[in-house]
Formats: structure tokens, sequence, C-alpha cells
């Protein structure tokens, strides 16, 4: 017991010492040109000019799955995910698999109300959905999953053309 006290009032004597010299940080006007770039690169969510289709999101005794599985789109068109039954669902592209010039305007088209970047918000009940739009979005085939099914083959792909 000794120890484990001696531990702590040495680990707040370190972090303490941490704590700098005193010197206010620099004013955010002094800021990093790179900082003042970041907003630029979010992307700002484009409009649905077009259709908009819908995917059925299902978890039942025919196992875990997106109806249709596989669509295609025209851009601008956009897509309404639908929870039916066996959620708790949601849409999630994986980063490292889109673009690098896709990846932000898609995460922007998929809203405000996501969990992280490409991945909507979970829905929890049945006639929840989540609206992607697909406008300014270049031609290409774009696997998406359930997250929380993705173990059980809930996936499919959106091909814009």
């Amino acid at each position: 017991m000794r120890f484990i006290g001696s531990a702590l009032v040495a680990s707040a004597f370190v972090l303490g010492a941490c704590g700098g010299s005193g010197e206010k940080a620099p004013a955010a006007e002094n800021a990093a040109p790179a900082a003042a770039a970041a907003p630029s690169a979010a992307g700002t969510a484009a409009a649905i000019t077009g259709t908009t289709h819908e995917v059925k999101m299902y978890g039942d005794e025919k196992g875990y799955r997106f109806e249709p599985k596989d669509i295609t789109v025209k851009a601008g068109d956009g897509i309404k995910f639908t929870f039916m039954t066996g959620g708790p669902h949601n849409v999630a592209f994986n980063p490292a698999d889109i673009p690098v010039d896709v990846k932000p305007q898609l995460d922007a088209n998929m809203g405000a109300d996501k969990m992280a970047e490409l991945s909507s918000k979970m829905l929890m009940n049945p006639n929840e959905f989540v609206t992607i739009s697909f406008a300014n979005i270049k031609p290409g085939t774009y696997a998406f999953n359930c997250t929380p099914h993705l173990a059980m083959g809930m996936k499919g792909t959106v091909t814009v053309q």
C-alpha cells in the first residue's frame, strides 16, 4: 500500500513538472497556416438533385443484409437506407477503400449526425433511416457495410455512374 501511495505522489509531481514554463500559448491569430486550411478538407454536403433510391436493412432468419445488396445510381442521386428488422444498423464506408479525392465529399454528404468518418449514426428502431447523397461523387464502385453486422456479411456496393 505504501508503494502505491508513493507512486501516486511521484506521478503527480512528474505531471506537474510537465505543465510548461508558465508562458501563455500563442494567440489564435498566430496559429500555423495549416490550421486555417483544415476546414476546406472537410467538404460541404451536396444536395440530392436526382432520384432517391431505397435500400432496406434486415436482420432475420434469412441473415443480416441490405436489400438490394448492390445498387447503381447516377451522380446526384441519393440512397435512403431504412432499418427494417434486427438492428441496430448503420451505413459505413471503409476510409482506407475510398479514394482520397472522394472521401471528404462522401463524408460530408453523409450529414452531420455521424458516429465517425464515413460512418452514419446508429439506427436503433424500425423505420429509422439515413439518407446519403451521391452528388459530386465521381463515378466508381464504393463498398459499404453495417458495422455491427460486418462479421455476419452485411455489406454491399453502390456504383455511381
